[in-house]
């Protein structure tokens, strides 16, 4: 084996492809594009064939076919392409002709690949790693079909309701230039609209040194929409350039007339002479010659009226020739180190919701990303055997398009309609069943009377971990051996109906080695936690509620904006309480009943610092004909001062403050929906003495409302659309739960003193995000079965996670090591580490290693990006995250 990669790009020639531009005029860059969502309000296939038109009509093998016939009838033509996943569908059904074709148009920088992952991510719902993975299957296909000229210079993230710092930073160590979205909260345009800041200089890191996680960001006019009365798609009703003189219906001054209206007051809200119109939409160009025709004409028309004095110059381009231009001016440009979430496209309309819609869904994404990583790492360790399939990746790659696919903004965002959920996921399970390769793993053997089965648990962590395993079994008495036949510790835990129990009457206590828990003997609640090790205590509560909207005006008919799957918008600031009490008992754990839909077990394991809840909610009822979400709320004694922090894709942590931008003067009026931001794996809240950190199972939303308290929604159910498109209320049902989908989480709790507590939360953190994966085998082991593994020679230090480890090709590995400290959290963790590689793995000799950049598209030393100026602002050092091959 070998970490050296020795594949070849192959060598094409790139032609300067940039119309020229007129440096005393404003430039007006068109920008041909189509918005092609990888599943929405249909499925990925069916926006692929043009199948179910009934619900929206769209056919992406058609779009592309029209673009590239029109792109070779005039030179002077652009278009760019997004979703990979789209595009290597239609690529393989080409004739080799046809392919030779298209790559003549991308060398010649007609054809222009932006963002180029296999789909559009989601910013809020999506773990960083899912989204280096997918970033790196599309771009990695385009490299090997188009070499530099398909490599894509520009990330564009249009449609997103939101977005992440963490994105930002990925992206800007991945190589790009530049990044442009369209979607961002109406007072934050507003503001920077009249500041001329809608382009800016996005400094995505507090750890990484200048500028490597900078990002110069554009913010697009329109959307990605073309301007009012100029879309010239077969779904559009504007009237065409009509330019025939002789003829009653001319239009062509009145056309040119307003287009200069509008751009001249679009170059009022930008810095430069040049500004971008973004001209197409969603699954737009399928008949391209309507839009080509028509931007022809505009172009010819505009530009001829420069012989008259006009200071106006319209011409074809691309985000990376627009981006090229702003480059050139040398100037200086805002900064901004936050993010851009919450997003609200008005008043009272959050969308904030969309951080929790689908709650099983976005758990199952979670654990197959999980299960993936792990199917990775055992196809290196698994040898040849494991090796087949297009990219060297084994019967991995339909989990790994599973995978690249979930991550689209309608998927694992939950804002699709429900056909298109459930085929989301039989992807996955599909995935799943074909990412089968060599197990090798600590075995457990297992064995009650007569019957006997072993468990293999594989850990994909580079370091070690306890993990408590949980089985359902119908015996009450098991003995557990270890791979080395000694016992281990077990418990077998009976499950009965909750009416047999009743509060408890006596203070109850849960305590292993590091923690203590205490519930209130009158409710059954929650009532404090201490870290005995840190001899530190909170008081602290825990309970459910839930949030409604009841959109009905009496009449049976909408009154105001609902919540739906996007939108969170509650009528009240206080939350109606399940139960003031809970049903209680204790067995080895604690098991809460709040009401005949919502339950609790809590849970000590010895060796774990960290408090487990694992709720269970569902079916929601709406027979009082009221949707509702569901929220557990967490109340300590710590004084939060209204700060609060969460994660960012898993990855850097930010602090938000209640009521609070830190770039605009916040209006707030939405008091709960207006304060909740994206929890991807872990949020906290902290005090000068103690932090009490919760780690998710899965994206969800959440906010501290209340000084002292942290609230999560884990479930959503809703019985009105909320008017962005979906055309669906969010009202899961299904065959095994016809009356509401339940759904069921944990959330781990810890309690640390500030200055130490990321020691706790990180690992934490990683060992949810990548668990262990159990298989078992019925009856008797093969004598030959070698019980025990480690792919290590030994443990990775606690700072450095291996995020990536898979089989590139036959003779190279893709590995992937992060510092995951951020430069501040920890006095003993965020100091630079160095790891030998010679010395890690016990199967692998590394023979040599190539650095690469974040997305393994390019090698770490070629990789060149434009230098930006900011008007302020600085950084702090840290390691970066890096490919290694």
């Amino acid at each position: 084996f070998c970490l050296l990669c020795v594949c070849s790009w192959s060598v094409f020639v790139c032609v300067q492809s940039c119309h020229a531009t007129k440096p005393n005029m404003l430039n007006v860059h068109l920008v041909p594009h189509t918005h092609d969502d990888v599943g929405w309000l249909k499925t990925v296939d069916q926006y692929f064939y043009g199948d179910r038109n009934d619900i929206q009509h769209a056919g992406v093998q058609y779009i592309l076919d029209s673009v590239v016939d029109q792109l070779l009838k005039n030179p002077d033509r652009r278009f760019i392409y997004v979703e990979t996943a789209f595009f290597y569908r239609w690529w393989k059904q080409q004739s080799s002709s046809m392919q030779q074709t298209v790559r003549q148009l991308v060398n010649e920088g007609r054809l222009e690949f932006v963002n180029g992952g296999w789909c559009m991510s989601d910013e809020a719902t999506t773990h960083y790693s899912a989204v280096i993975d997918q970033m790196t299957m599309g771009l990695r296909f385009l490299n090997e079909t188009f070499g530099a000229c398909g490599r894509p210079r520009v990330a564009w993230h249009i449609d997103p309701f939101g977005h992440a710092r963490e994105h930002a930073s990925m992206f800007a160590q991945m190589g790009y230039d530049g990044f442009f979205f369209g979607r961002l909260d109406y007072q934050d345009r507003a503001r920077r609209m009249m500041a001329k800041e809608q382009e800016l200089l996005w400094r995505a890191s507090d750890s990484l040194t200048p500028p490597v996680a900078d990002l110069f960001t554009g913010i697009l006019p329109n959307g990605y929409n073309p301007p009012e009365g100029f879309c010239w798609d077969q779904s559009c009703d504007d009237p065409p350039i009509r330019d025939d003189p002789d003829l009653e219906d001319y239009n062509v001054d009145d056309v040119v007339k307003r287009f200069m209206a509008i751009a001249e007051n679009q170059a009022l809200v930008y810095k430069t002479n040049h500004i971008i119109m973004t001209m197409g939409s969603d699954f737009q160009y399928e008949n391209a010659n309507l839009w080509y025709k028509n931007l022809d004409k505009l172009i010819r028309y505009v530009n001829g009226l420069q012989s008259n004095s006009s200071k106006v110059n319209v011409l074809y381009s691309t985000p990376s020739c627009y981006l090229q231009e702003l480059h050139r001016a040398n100037l200086t440009w805002a900064l901004k180190t936050d993010d851009f979430f919450p997003y609200a496209d008005s008043a009272h309309d959050f969308w904030t919701g969309y951080f929790t819609s689908r709650p099983a869904l976005k758990r199952y994404e979670r654990i197959s990303n999980s299960n993936l990583q792990t199917c990775n790492q055992l196809e290196v360790l698994g040898g040849p055997v494991s090796r087949k399939g297009p990219f060297g990746g084994g019967d991995s790659q339909t989990m790994k398009k599973a995978m690249a696919v979930a991550q689209h903004h309608d998927a694992v965002s939950g804002t699709e309609k429900q056909h298109v959920a459930n085929d989301y996921a039989r992807k996955l399970a599909s995935g799943w069943q074909h990412c089968q390769v060599f197990q090798i793993s600590m075995i457990l053997s297992v064995s009650v009377a007569l019957i006997q089965f072993s468990v293999s648990v594989y850990n994909p962590l580079a370091r070690p971990v306890t993990w408590p395993v949980r089985l359902p079994v119908n015996g009450t008495a098991y003995t557990v051996s270890d791979a080395n036949g000694k016992p281990v510790d077990c418990q077998v835990s009976t499950v009965q109906e909750v009416l047999l129990y009743s509060s408890l009457k006596t203070l109850c206590v849960l305590v292993f080695q590091f923690l203590k828990v205490t519930f209130d003997p009158d409710t059954g609640l929650l009532s404090s936690l201490s870290n005995l090790e840190t001899q530190q205590s909170i008081k602290l509560t825990q309970n459910f509620y839930w949030l409604v909207y009841n959109a009905s005006d009496g009449n049976n008919s909408l009154s105001i904006q609902p919540s739906g799957a996007y939108i969170f918008r509650p009528n009240s600031s206080t939350p109606f309480i399940i139960s003031s009490t809970a049903q209680t008992e204790m067995v080895q754990e604690v098991r809460q009943w709040f009401s005949p839909w919502v339950s609790q077990v809590v849970r000590l394991y010895a060796d774990s610092r960290a408090l487990e809840l694992e709720w269970t909610v569902g079916p929601v009822p709406i027979d009082d004909s009221l949707g509702k979400e569901v929220i557990t709320r967490l109340d300590t004694s710590i004084q939060t001062g209204e700060y609060f922090y969460t994660d960012s894709n898993g990855r850097e942590m930010l602090q938000r403050k209640k009521d609070f931008r830190p770039t605009w003067q916040l209006k707030q009026s939405e008091p709960i929906a207006g304060n909740y931001y994206p929890i991807n794996s872990r949020a906290f809240i902290k005090d000068d003495v103690d932090q009490l950190t919760v780690v998710t199972d899965r994206s969800q939303g959440g906010g501290s409302i209340h000084n002292g308290s942290l609230e999560i929604m884990l479930h959503r159910r809703l019985l009105y659309d909320d008017v962005r498109g979906v055309a669906e209320p969010l009202n899961e049902t299904s065959d095994i739960f016809p009356e509401g989908l339940v759904v069921r989480g944990r959330l781990l709790l810890s309690l640390d003193r500030p200055p130490s507590a990321a020691d706790a939360h990180r690992p934490l953190a990683q060992e949810v995000v990548l668990q262990p994966l159990l298989t078992f085998t019925d009856g008797d082991l093969n004598p030959n079965t070698r019980l025990e593994f480690s792919g290590l020679q030994a443990a990775l230090p606690p700072a450095v996670h291996l995020l990536t480890l898979s089989q590139w090709d036959k003779d190279s590995v893709l590995l992937r090591l992060e510092h995951q400290f951020q430069s501040w959290e920890s006095k003993v963790n965020s100091q630079p580490v160095t790891v030998n590689l010679q010395k890690l793995f016990s199967t692998l000799d590394v023979l040599g290693m190539s650095e690469l950049n974040l997305s393994a598209n390019q090698w770490k030393d070629e990789m060149k990006r434009f230098d930006w100026t900011p008007q302020k602002g600085t950084g702090r050092p840290n390691l970066p995250l890096t490919s290694l091959q």
